[in-house]
């Protein structure tokens, strides 16, 4: 009885928080979230970034990060259906206190179930895939491609409650499922390159250094007292 009442509590305001910011959109502004939240929308900038990536990568290392991104995002996918059948949580779109309060729908209603969010998990996997891919390049930081992946992530996913279509909850949960997805599949991906491409000790990203220390000769010569040193 506890843990229903919890989860009762819970789901209360995270349709409280997802209603207060869907009823932020404005009729200039549901156009923009409506192609933020198209697929197909991006696809321009998916070009950009597979070319990119072959332009600073090689190809060997640019096919390795694709199958990455490739294997977050079926993986994510998969793994959001199973849940959502499992979880069997409404989404907002066919919640009668949403519709009631006033929820601005600007897409099919889609299916019942929306949690955890498929395109928040899908875009934070794709983007730590490629945050992680593009640092196999030593000769550039690309500090503002991060900052832009995580960008582009964030606008992705805050999208699916303004069009309507999940909850604050499945967008959070979605995002921190997908970026650790991606995180460890991306990881795997720089130990590959590491490997097998460029053939040398797998570093990490950024914290794993790995050193070896070679032996130092030490030659005994006279102390400064002019006895011969006891080293």
């Amino acid at each position: 009885m506890v843990l229903a009442s919890i989860i009762e509590t819970l789901h209360r305001a995270d349709q409280q928080a997802s209603l207060w910011l869907n009823s932020l959109s404005a009729p200039w502004s549901d156009s923009m979230w409506m192609m933020f939240s198209d697929k197909s929308f991006w696809i321009p900038t998916y070009i950009i970034c597979v070319y990119f990536l072959f332009k600073r990568l090689g190809w060997k290392k640019a096919l390795i990060v694709l199958a990455s991104c490739g294997a977050a995002f079926a993986l994510c996918d998969q793994l959001s259906n199973l849940v959502k059948h499992a979880a069997s949580r409404l989404r907002p779109s066919y919640s009668f206190w949403m519709l009631d309060g006033g929820l601005n729908v600007l897409e099919n209603r889609g299916g019942f179930y929306g949690f955890f969010s498929a395109h928040a998990a899908n875009a934070f996997a794709i983007a730590m895939c490629l945050i992680i891919g593009f640092r196999n390049d030593n000769k550039h930081t690309y500090n503002a491609f991060c900052h832009w992946a995580l960008i582009w992530a964030s606008l992705v996913a805050v999208s699916r409650i303004f069009v309507g279509k999940h909850y604050l909850g499945d967008v959070i949960v979605g995002a921190a499922i997908g970026t650790v997805v991606g995180y460890f599949i991306g990881m795997f991906t720089r130990y590959l390159v590491h490997r097998y491409v460029d053939k040398v000790p797998f570093t990490g990203l950024t914290t794993i250094i790995t050193k070896k220390i070679s032996p130092t000769t030490i030659q005994e010569g006279p102390s400064p007292s002019g006895s011969p040193s006891n080293l």
